[in-house]
C-alpha cells in the first residue's frame, strides 16, 4: 500500500469461491463508504480479479490457506490490496491478451483488466500482493 493510505478494513476468505460473496459485500460497503456510483463496475471487476488469480494461482485452490484483503484509504482515494501465500509470479513479464496469438485464451486478461480499470495496480512481494487504487 503506497505511503499515507492507512487500513481502514481487512477481510480474511479461505481459498475457495464459495466466500467470494463476503468479497462482494466488502466491496459494495467500501464504495458506499465512499460514494462511488459510477465506477462501482470497474472495482468489482478489477478486486474480485485479483482475489480469483490469488484463489486459482496463488493458493492454488488451497481453503487452508487464507487469501487476505486490505481496504487502504487517503482522503477521498482508497485500495485494495489482495494476498496470498503462494510462489508470486513474474508480473513484470506478461503476455499480452490483446496480441492475436492470445485472442482465444480463455484466461490471461485478468490483470489487463485491474490494469485498465483503476487508476494504479502495484505489485509487490514477489507477486504475492496486489494494490489496486481507486480515486472517489
Amino acid at each position: 500500500m503506497k505511503e499515507g493510505f492507512s487500513v481502514i478494513k481487512e477481510l480474511s476468505i479461505p481459498s475457495s469461491f464459495d466466500s467470494m460473496h463476503e468479497v462482494e459485500s466488502l466491496i459494495e460497503e467500501v464504495c458506499e463508504d465512499f460514494g462511488v456510483e459510477e465506477n462501482y463496475g470497474n472495482v468489482l471487476v478489477a478486486v474480485t480479479e485479483a482475489v480469483n488469480n490469488s484463489i486459482i494461482h496463488g493458493n492454488t485452490y488451497d481453503k487452508d490457506l487464507l487469501v487476505r484483503i486490505q481496504v487502504g484509504a487517503e482522503h477521498k482515494d482508497f485500495c485494495f490490496t489482495v494476498s496470498d501465500s503462494g510462489n508470486g509470479f513474474d508480473f513484470e513479464h506478461l503476455p499480452d491478451p490483446t496480441a492475436p496469438e492470445n485472442l482465444e485464451r480463455e484466461n490471461g486478461r485478468g490483470i489487463f483488466l485491474m490494469r485498465n480499470l483503476a487508476e494504479d495496480v502495484i505489485f509487490s512481494d514477489y507477486g504475492r500482493s496486489v494494490s489496486i487504487y481507486f480515486k472517489a
